[in-house]
């Protein structure tokens, strides 16, 4: 039976609610978007035909509310709800309300969506459906003896993992018997001391795997099919960085290998609507790892090797309709790879980051790319959640082509305002490892030297850019205060006019702890710059908008410098870089620095203060713990000390940099 859906109510925010509302409309529907108090001039909202409030920023008060999104769907009149990723997407209780209230859940049933929530359980099920699972051992005898038989069993290498929980404690690799015994008592004490259960289970470990995913869809009508693989395999952190379709190496035997389990899987509980099977593989083998009961943040790269709308096959199973193809109808043409573009710093071990974005290009302009975001210049990156800004998914006709064009777009793509991982994007599609698809989960450790190098001076094409830029800035405005009855006067206009002497004028600038000084000769069409590696002519003019058309010694290239206050940051042959400029009109203008101080290092609640006023602590012992953006950072003591004051109490919001206590010599 046909339930045609006419108002659609996206119960999420940023780059998924904006990409489900632009199929929405496509489709005639109308569109209702719901909001916390931080996103209330958000993109999402402005997209959508109407937008209802639903409480405070945290997402606990506000988009993981069932009530608050039932109500504005109910005042909306929406009859269906879609949920995006994340939030309440793989909520079987939102599913099961969304059902009593009579509004359709665009998604699978409550039963898959628990089904497949306790990982355990999943993999029970899945061996019954005959699933392939990593070989293991999971039973409830402990016996030393009976696991160093079943890590024999399974073939060494084997990985120990606590049962009872994570992190790391209470697991080893055991890469040979004769160190078994060691490691298992290693393990089960760590596991005891961390979890207070001593119990372990052993998995066959892994090397070099892959992390290879199958997009499925099911109806109600009893159809159900796989769009293919996609490669997740670059990962920082259990992170995806970047995904692509297909994956590279899959043979067409191995591709219906894996799609026949990945939808045996959906059959296994009686699945419907769109959803990932997720599995490691190695070698020649493969294992199910999880399903994601929803739409996944990769799903582009599905669609642009199909050629389908992913959400558009969602809406028309959510209001009852079969599958637009059959298994055989699904094509599969060229390459696509997406990248994630967020708001963090590589060099500081990616620390989520915080504030406005105060100049923001992204390569939508390019041919064969496609981004989906959330946010606009002018928008901020806020505290309360997921630090993306936008993805960029390229697309080519071969692997080759589309790697060519990631590099493209990665150089295209500018924001100022706050750190992110642009460059370090950049570094995984440049190198040469990626572009021979020599994938694994390990390829960023492996190549961390390169894609990582650190911080480097900025060169003398940087300086020249910089220098050129203020010297147009500064032209510009003698321009505007100049006499209008004598425009051309030396003594109104050209900065450093000098009588009978060579005009010149002396800037400064600032690379990180670097001071360097440039002086700037004037001559008829440009200027010669005294620049650290020295002199070069330069020639060119600054657009309203940075950018630069400039000669450099002859040599013709492209730019843009962007200012924000006295910060330059200038983009040039797909590098980006920073220098302070040091106004000597501004007598204040001197670097404050944090070195020393134990302060925020980002905007965020304080959830923990692990010490009190008079303790005295040791070097490396935990101070204060700040959360952010689903991260947690711990402040630590740099040296031996006593705790002279507590700035702050938990629960309290404090901004990057906030001096969060005073520790004194003990």
């Amino acid at each position: 039976m046909i339930r045609p859906i006419r108002t659609l109510l996206v119960a999420n925010r940023g780059e998924i609610a904006v990409r489900v509302m632009r199929t929405a409309k496509a489709l005639g529907l109308r569109t209702v978007a719901v909001y916390s108090e931080a996103d209330a001039n958000a993109l999402h909202v402005a997209v959508a035909d109407e937008a209802y409030p639903i409480g405070p920023a945290p997402a606990r008060e506000s988009y993981l509310r069932i009530d608050a999104i039932l109500d504005a769907a109910k005042k909306s009149g929406a009859d269906a709800i879609h949920p995006g990723y994340g939030f309440l997407s793989e909520n079987a209780a939102f599913a099961d309300a969304c059902d009593e209230a009579g509004i359709v859940f665009v998604g699978p049933p409550a039963s898959a969506i628990r089904a497949m929530g306790s990982k355990s359980a999943a993999k029970a099920l899945m061996e019954t459906a005959g699933v392939p699972l990593v070989p293991g051992y999971h039973g409830e005898d402990q016996d030393a003896s009976l696991l160093a038989r079943e890590a024999e069993r399974i073939g060494f290498p084997v990985l120990i993992k606590a049962s009872a929980g994570g992190g790391g404690k209470g697991m080893k690799v055991v890469r040979a018997a004769e160190d078994f015994p060691e490691a298992l008592a290693s393990a089960q004490r760590e596991a005891k001391s961390a979890f207070g259960d001593d119990k372990v289970l052993v998995e066959k470990y892994l090397t070099t795997p892959r992390h290879i995913e199958v997009q499925v869809f099911a109806d109600s009508h009893g159809n159900c099919v796989y769009l293919h693989e996609r490669d997740c395999s670059i990962q920082r952190r259990h992170q995806k960085v970047v995904e692509e379709a297909p994956a590279p190496g899959m043979t067409p035997e191995r591709r219906a290998a894996m799609g026949k389990a990945a939808v045996d899987a959906a059959k296994a509980v009686g699945y419907r609507g769109a959803g990932t099977v997720e599995f490691i593989a190695e070698g020649e083998h493969f294992y199910f790892m999880e399903m994601n009961t929803r739409l996944q943040v990769e799903h582009p790269v599905t669609e642009a090797i199909t050629g389908q709308d992913l959400v558009q096959w969602q809406l028309r199973v959510a209001q009852g309709e079969t599958l637009p193809l059959t298994q055989e109808e699904i094509p599969l043409e060229g390459h696509a790879i997406e990248v994630r573009l967020y708001a963090e710093d590589p060099e500081r071990d990616f620390l989520p980051q915080v504030g406005r974005l105060d100049h923001l290009q992204l390569p939508s302009h390019l041919d064969h790319t496609r981004v989906d975001t959330g946010v606009r210049a002018g928008d901020t990156v806020s505290i309360h959640y997921d630090p993306m800004i936008a993805k960029i998914i390229v697309s080519g006709a071969d692997r080759l082509e589309a790697v060519r064009r990631l590099e493209a777009a990665l150089a295209a793509t500018e924001v100022v305002g706050l750190a992110t991982n642009r460059v370090f994007l950049k570094a995984i599609a440049a190198h040469p490892a990626f572009a021979a698809a020599e994938l694994d989960t390990n390829f960023i450790a492996r190549h961390q030297d390169v894609l990582l190098p650190g911080p480097a001076p900025v060169d003398d094409t940087v300086l020249a850019l910089a220098a050129l830029f203020i010297l147009k800035e500064e032209a510009r405005q003698s321009a505007e205060t100049v006499d209008a009855a004598d425009p051309w006067s030396p003594w109104g206009l050209a900065p450093g006019w000098r009588l009978n002497r060579d005009a010149h004028v002396d800037l400064t600038f600032a690379d990180r702890e670097r001071r360097i000084d440039i002086r700037a000769h004037f001559r008829p069409h440009g200027f010669v710059l005294a620049l650290p590696g020295g002199d070069v002519a330069v020639e060119g003019d600054a657009e309203a908008d940075g950018s630069l058309r400039v000669r450099l010694d002859g040599v013709a290239l492209s730019a843009r410098v962007i200012r924000t206050g006295n910060r330059l940051t200038v983009f040039v042959r797909g590098g980006e870089y920073a220098v302070d400029f040091i106004d000597p009109r501004l007598a204040s203008q001197a670097a404050t620095g944090t070195a020393g101080r134990l302060v925020a290092p980002m905007p965020g609640t304080i959830i923990r203060i692990a010490v009190e006023e008079g303790q005295e602590v040791t070097k490396g012992a935990a101070l204060v713990v700040v959360e952010a953006m689903k991260m947690e950072h711990t402040v630590a003591a740099p040296r031996d000390g006593k705790v002279k004051a507590l700035k702050f109490a938990v629960g309290d919001l404090v901004d990057e940099g906030a001096e969060l206590l005073v520790l004194e010599d003990a």
